[in-house]
């Protein structure tokens, strides 16, 4: 399960959280491209959300004060 254990490395990175020893575990084990889709894969979910939050909260007329 590369793949998730690739999400999970990316995950942590986005709080800038990480053990030494965990992280010389992903670079022994985990395939750059599996790093790398899942990067994009986390920063697009990311930015959705952000822009879900965004129309939500501009739709509900709490930003109008």
């Amino acid at each position: 399960m590369n793949v998730v254990r690739a999400f999970k490395a990316v995950a942590w990175s986005f709080f800038g959280v990480r053990k030494r020893s965990e992280y010389e575990r992903d670079v022994a084990e985990l395939k750059p491209q599996h790093v790398i889709v899942a990067g994009v894969i986390s920063a697009a979910l990311f930015v959705l959300v952000l822009v879900l939050i965004v129309k939500w909260v501009i739709s509900s007329g709490i930003a109008a004060g």
